[in-house]
């Protein structure tokens, strides 16, 4: 019985993986991501608005290359990169597709993972200035095309989380670099709950290096593309200045000041089994919720993250991409569906 409810439930995945792929084909009449040259300027644009430009391996395809062109090209200066439509820049990479294929043992799983963590690790060695419009929600995928670049513009549009440890998986695209080098535990605390940042807060937490008001982000793109052959200075003192102009919510605290010593006091155990026993020892409303949270989370993916942020503190970003790309497999190759008899259908553990 167990054996044909595997096969059945091996079926039932491919047809889904195929129905999908078959979409992603018939859905090329617009490009997925427009690679453009503007004056000495390349932008690339993340061009799937409806899906909230999630990236697939398609999207990834194409602008690595075109990176690398760009960086050994005498007649491009500096490169952007933004999101279409006014919602996202990148919600995420396009996970479903990749977990559909992972179950059937199709390529992409190991495919999607790989080619993303090379482009993501060209980003964060790239020679020449790359400035990311993060206007708009940037999560995971999204993340990792922006914040491992040397400019990250924040506006009130956006909201940023590293969601993964609600969903199987844990914070990867070099969440194991970025993260620990947050102020205090900030970032694991980010990473273990998946708390949302926004507007303002995502520079004030050291993810987003600018924050400037989004009715000024086509005259900032203006102004940097009419730059005369600039440096990273020169990039910068620009971004400082229309930072300058944008007084929006600039009198409101980091939504989490208040709690920053607290998180670095409770989330400093070396465990997880250490940190949720000082949530529930403090007792006040603050750790209540985090302990509520954390109990919502696969447990696996807690124990990976810690030990992933543990790890990566003390690696480069190459080393920790390549770290994640390991476990990324791992989980690939460990998922397995379980019945669920309270709700009577499945869910995925790892």
């Amino acid at each position: 019985m167990l054996r044909v409810f595997a096969v059945s439930s091996r079926l039932r995945s491919l047809c889904r993986l195929q129905r999908i792929q078959a979409h992603m084909m018939s859905s090329h009449a617009e490009p997925e991501v427009l690679l453009e040259k503007v004056g000495r300027t390349g932008v690339i644009t993340m061009n799937r608005p409806k899906v909230l430009n999630a990236l697939n391996l398609t999207m990834i395809r194409q602008i690595y290359p075109q990176l690398k062109k760009w960086e050994s090209d005498n007649e491009t200066d500096i490169v952007i990169i933004k999101g279409a439509g006014d919602k996202a820049f990148c919600a995420g990479g396009d996970i479903r597709a990749v977990t559909e294929a992972g179950k059937v043992g199709d390529s992409l799983a190991q495919d999607f993972f790989r080619e993303e963590y090379i482009l993501n690790n060209a980003i964060g060695s790239y020679r020449k200035p790359y400035i990311a419009l993060i206007d708009g929600i940037t999560m995971g995928g999204g993340v990792g095309l922006s914040v491992h670049g040397r400019f990250r513009v924040a506006t009130e549009k956006t909201l940023f989380a590293m969601p993964e440890t609600a969903i199987g998986l844990f914070p990867d695209v070099g969440g194991g670099y970025f993260l620990p080098r947050l102020q205090g535990k900030l970032g694991l605390f980010l990473a273990l709950t998946g708390f949302r940042l926004k507007g303002r807060d995502v520079q004030r937490a050291g993810v987003a290096t600018h924050f400037v008001e989004s009715k000024k982000i086509p005259d900032l793109q203006k102004e940097l593309v009419d730059l005369k052959s600039p440096s990273a200075e020169d990039v910068s003192r620009v971004l400082d200045s229309y930072q300058s102009q944008s007084s929006l919510d600039a009198e409101k605290p980091f939504i989490l000041k208040k709690h920053l010593s607290d998180i670095d006091r409770l989330f400093s155990a070396s465990s997880v089994e250490g940190i949720v026993k000082n949530l529930k020892t403090d007792g006040s409303e603050f750790a209540k919720k985090q302990t509520e949270t954390l109990s919502k989370m696969s447990p696996t993916s807690l124990k990976i993250t810690l030990k992933q942020l543990q790890a990566g503190a003390a690696l480069s970003l190459q080393d920790v991409l390549v770290m994640e790309y390991r476990l990324s497999q791992a989980c690939m190759v460990k998922t397995i569906i379980v019945k669920s008899e309270t709700q009577g259908g499945f869910t995925f553990q790892l």
